[in-house]
């Protein structure tokens, strides 16, 4: 019989040990996930996110894919800052948000974050669909509203193609970085 209570406090403990290891290893994974997925400068964010109506995973995704939160990123393009927002895009941005308009401010947390927000709401706006959004974003609305009246690259509005590579790889970094951030964002609201 005492054999019998030692074979199942040791299977309890067993279990109990296994659950105790499995819940450090999500906590771990999850700590990573967050590390690796950060919501740096979530003031402006939040900020214009909500005053352009453009979801805050949505630029979260495009700012890591864009430049992994380094304000001071530039592309090989002449794309600056946060969003990496090209001079002119940046300067009618200024325009249509009634910014002052200041080269220098272009790498701005701020600045660089409400233009590249409200360039992706004026995308949207127009495409409606997040994809299609992020093509706009990265190779400019212009191409993509042609892409759109290809029939070989498009159905019913929709791309079902992308001819640029470079494009076609960042829809997808984009999309896949989004999907982190809502799922770390599902997580930090449940706990």
């Amino acid at each position: 019989m005492a054999d019998a209570v030692k074979r199942s406090v040791i299977a309890i403990l067993l279990i109990v040990a296994s659950v105790l290891l499995g819940y450090t290893v999500d906590i771990a994974l999850d700590k990573r996930e967050k590390a690796n997925y950060p919501t740096k400068y979530s003031e402006y964010v939040e900020k214009y996110s909500e005053m352009y109506g453009v979801p805050s995973d949505v630029v979260y995704a495009v700012i890591k894919t864009e430049s992994d939160f380094n304000p001071d990123a530039k592309s090989d393009k002449g794309a600056f800052g946060l969003m990496q927002l090209m001079p002119a895009t940046f300067e009618w941005a200024c325009g249509k948000t009634g910014i002052p308009y200041n080269k220098d401010k272009i790498t701005d947390p701020e600045m660089n974050i409400q233009c590249g927000v409200y360039y992706l709401s004026y995308c949207y706006d127009q495409f409606l669909i997040w994809d299609t959004v992020y093509a706009a974003y990265n190779a400019g609305h212009g191409q993509v509203k042609k892409w759109l009246s290809d029939e070989t690259l498009s159905k019913n509005g929709r791309l079902t193609d992308i001819p640029f590579a470079e494009t076609k790889a960042y829809v997808s970094r984009v999309s896949q970085a989004r999907e982190k951030y809502i799922k770390l964002m599902e997580v930090d609201t449940n706990e």
